[in-house]
């Protein structure tokens, strides 16, 4: 006989199959076999098709295709006997779902099995139904299964349930046809037929607003003295798992009364009695307890307010974070930071526990606990959580300190109770971990240190310190370079000695040691290597004893291969030798950092020059700024990486980052370095470019930062000792020329201005108008410079709400200068009954040829709510 007749067994199949040696030899005995089906199906073999189709099955499970056999399914489902149905509804399931348009012609045989006399096949057409029912068979096939919920034998009901289940979710308006039935099921004695009904209500209370209702006001009661039953039952053998009675059923009323209760105070306090039963007389050292636990402290959680009910719950959370399994440990400290929302203080007293699993060695445990503890600090823990964090930093693994730095660094920004500690907190960060602190906080504590005047002797000796015992680590580097180059005076003579520090004595050559140790760290980078070159300039100035040898270690980068640290190498050479008589005006102390400038750059602010009002600052650390739309790009930096490419116009930059066209009528044509003389070539070697840029002065670029992020400064020479004071002549001629006075002599006397009478007047617009608020600019310009417009902005609040922290900024071009006064206020009151003024200077160096154009951002608070505004202005009168 053929091996692979229709009248082969399944066994010998199963056999057959499973000797094969290699995936082609499997496939040659399936291609046989199918091959041998596919006859018997031509000759409507009706002996051997129940036989066939469990053959199929198996071959569908291996993975090979046997739509062939789809319409086999469908005549063993119209077979009479009870085991060609089997067959037939169990390939049903298998071989088609619910997409197959084949499935259309069983709903005859479905509703007549359903309706059969014989309860199995009841069952086998409900759990078929139940498995791939489509929305077409349950409007269909609804009625007959709501009514084998009332049937006799308590198998059918609770398959009823399930089949129930699914055709809710396919077709939700049926919905409504199962409440009254379902409800019945909820009295039933048999735990199969009660646990379905269960899980039939909770989805049709998610689905179906009215069963919700009908069922909070009717079933509750009846639910919660189900579960007391359930609680409080005697030992039944049939029901018990590790000596709870039916875990599975307390886990689904308690899910059930979690909906009911949700929003009702009613209900709640109807189940409030059998939840703390439940919450105190489970037993917790068996999974199925836990399991209990944990859904009746959910239960807790979502219905309505229960002070003591809740602190219970959370009770039971913190015995959980000490059991020695991490999945109960671990769903524990999911549960907590849900419930921080509800009841911070009963969290708060496990804080502990909390810390301890912060050094636990799963990693998944750690990551949820550090996230916990971060949600626990506030203003009066902040500094016990800090110094166990601190303390578990120096021994925590590698590759946890990443989280574990960033998550110190925000709480102790964000939580600062004075600047002294915020400096002590960071340099210990920054000594135990500082390659894993990343830029912006190290430019915020260089913010803090530049604000807190009385704090930079203490805080210049702290950073020596730091950087003797542990020098390699890159950020600690940056920020203690930083403050020598800064504050190196006050380091070497001692100034502002505090009570609680040692003496230390630092010589002037002990100073220059340090920032020459960073120049030649092989681990150093160019943005360290930069700052060190900008220190030692500095230095030179304040310790004129060390300035031959400083002017020696900066002479060493001529030939430096990076082109940044060559350029800064000739250009503070330059200053040091042929410019001794302004180096001390040109390199002078840093102006005090402003805060709010930088709180907006550090959460990304517009691009280009942006310019801030001085009087509306951010208190740092503890005031935070609402992200803005688009990535500040500083233009002022020469040591960006990320900067454009010098050329002969910035035109298509500016365009990319403004979305305007501001190129000129013609461009001029690029002339390479060594065509260029005198100016030209002095321009070029300072990345200006052919045309005058008033923002790309090389001072500012001195006291850069970083690669892309600085503090804000007045973009010329002249402004450096006063940030917020406009250049004396900046209205008169271009940034360039007084550069080129400061370097090597190379211009000539500025352009006289030229007086043309009284300036006309200009019409006042509206530059910017929303729902909220309208700005009204108007135009003056003084007499004699054409290219200097001075704009009064005037700010009106059209909603009726009052506005608080009122914050205007603008960014503008390369080829403009725009300077803010200090606004006339803050707080906009409502309804346009008072405005707020404000004074905006602009100097247009390419003024006939290039018209204003500015982007502006405006931040305040309504109601408490932070609120940005944001925009464009390009309807300036083209005579500006």
């Amino acid at each position: 006989m053929n091996p692979f007749s229709s009248g082969t067994r399944l066994r010998d199949m199963i056999r057959a199959i499973r000797a094969c040696k290699t995936a082609a030899e499997e496939r040659a005995v399936v291609r046989k076999e199918c091959a041998a089906i596919r006859a018997a199906i031509n000759e409507n073999d009706q002996e051997y098709r129940h036989r066939n189709l469990a053959k199929l099955m198996f071959i569908h499970m291996l993975g090979y295709p046997t739509h062939f056999g789809q319409m086999e399914c469908l005549k063993l489902i119209a077979s009479a006997g009870f085991p060609e149905k089997r067959i037939g509804y169990l390939g049903l399931m298998l071989l088609l779902d619910e997409r197959q348009e084949v499935l259309m012609l069983v709903t005859n045989s479905l509703k007549q099995d359903l309706n059969h006399n014989n309860q199995y096949i009841v069952g086998l057409a409900l759990c078929a139904l139940g498995n791939i029912c489509s929305a077409e068979m349950a409007r269909d096939l609804a009625p007959e299964v709501e009514r084998l919920l009332q049937f006799r034998d308590p198998n059918i009901r609770k398959k009823a349930a399930l089949c129930s289940i699914r055709i809710i979710k396919k077709v939700p308006d049926l919905a409504e046809n199962f409440i009254n039935p379902t409800a019945s099921l909820l009295k039933e004695k048999h735990h199969g037929v009660l646990i379905t009904g269960i899980q039939l209500c909770t989805d049709l209370c998610k689905l179906c607003p009215e069963a919700l209702e009908y069922f909070r006001k009717r079933c509750t009661e009846g639910l919660v003295k189900t579960l007391k039953d359930i609680a409080n039952s005697p030992y039944a053998p049939e029901y018990d798992i590790a000596g709870i009675t039916d875990p599975f059923l307390h886990i689904r009323l308690l899910r059930l009364l979690r909906v009911l209760g949700q929003g009702d105070a009613d209900a709640s306090d109807c189940m409030n009695d059998i939840l703390a039963q439940v919450a105190t007389k489970t037993e917790s050292n068996k999974n199925a307890g836990n399991a209990i636990l944990y859904e009746c402290v959910e239960t807790i959680m979502s219905i309505e307010d229960n002070g003591g009910l809740r602190v219970l719950a959370i009770n039971i959370l913190g015995r959980f974070l000490s059991n020695r399994d991490n999945n109960i440990r671990y769903v524990a400290l999911n549960m907590l930071m849900k419930a921080m929302s509800v009841d911070t203080q009963a969290v708060q007293r496990h804080r502990a526990t909390i810390l301890e699993c912060v050094k636990d060695s799963d990693a998944s445990i750690r990551k949820r606990a550090l996230e916990l503890v971060y949600l626990l600090v506030n203003e009066t823990n902040v500094k016990p959580l800090t110094k166990e964090l601190i303390d578990y930093l120096e021994v925590s693994e590698l590759e946890f300190k990443g989280d574990l730095t960033a998550k110190i660094c925000s709480i102790v920004e964000k939580f600062s109770p004075e600047k002294i500690w915020y400096i002590d907190q960071m340099l210990k960060v920054l000594s135990e971990a500082g390659n894993f602190v990343k830029d912006d906080v190290c430019h915020a504590l260089i913010v803090l240190i530049s604000n807190a005047s009385d704090l930079h002797g203490y805080t210049v000796r702290a950073l020596y310190r730091a950087f003797q015992a542990s020098s390699e680590q890159e950020s600690l580097v940056r920020v203690a370079v930083w403050c020598i180059g800064e504050y190196g005076d006050l380091l070497v003579n001692n100034v502002g000695m505090l009570d609680i520090e040692d003496p230390i004595t630092v010589t002037e050559s002990d100073a220059v040691d340090v920032v020459e140790t960073a120049m030649k760290r092989d681990t150093s980078d160019l943005t360290t290597k930069a700052m060190a070159l900008i220190a030692l300039l500095k230095l030179s100035s304040r310790f004129p004893s060390c300035s031959e040898r400083i002017r020696e270690i900066i002479v060493q980068h001529k030939g430096n291969f990076v082109l940044e640290l060559q350029q800064r190498s000739i250009e503070f050479n330059s200053v040091l030798e042929k410019h001794k008589n302004i180096r001390s005006a040109l390199v002078e102390r840093m102006p005090v950092l402003d805060e709010a400038t930088f709180s907006g750059r550090k959460a990304g602010s517009m691009a280009l020059t942006v310019s801030a009002s001085p009087a509306s600052s951010l208190k740092v650390p503890n005031g935070t700024a609402k992200p803005l739309a688009a990535p500040l790009v500083d233009l002022l930096d020469l040591s960006s990486d990320d900067a454009p490419a010098p050329s002969s116009s910035g035109g298509d930059f500016l365009q990319d980052l403004l979305g305007v066209d501001l190129a000129p009528a013609s461009t001029p044509s690029s002339t390479s370095l060594a065509t260029k003389a005198g100016a030209d070539a002095l321009l070029d070697l300072l990345s200006i470019g052919s045309t005058p840029v008033p923002s790309s002065s090389p001072a500012v670029d001195i006291f850069s930062l970083t690669e892309d992020k600085k503090p804000p400064v007045t973009t010329t020479l002249d402004g450096l000792s006063s940030p917020s004071a406009p250049p004396p002549h900046a209205a008169s001629q271009p940034a360039a020329a007084p550069i080129l006075d400061l370097l090597d002599g190379l211009s000539s006397s500025p352009p006289a201005p030229v007086d043309n009478g009284t300036s006309p007047a200009y019409p006042s617009i509206v530059a910017f108008e929303s729902s909220y608020l309208r700005i009204n600019f108007s135009f003056t310009k003084p007499t004699g410079n054409l290219q200097a417009t001075e704009i009064q902005a005037t700010f009106t609040n059209l909603s009726q709400n009052v506005y608080t922290d009122f914050i205007f900024q603008a960014a503008v071009p390369k080829f403009l200068q725009l300077h803010l006064d200090p606004a006339s206020g803050n707080t906009l009151s409502a309804g346009g009954n008072e405005s707020i003024k404000q004074t905006l200077r602009i100097t247009n160096s390419q003024h006939g040829k290039k018209s204003l154009v500015m982007r502006i951002r405006i931040t305040y608070k309504m109601n408490g709510k932070d609120m940005l505004e944001e925009g464009q202005i390009n309807n300036f009168p083209r005579e500006l």
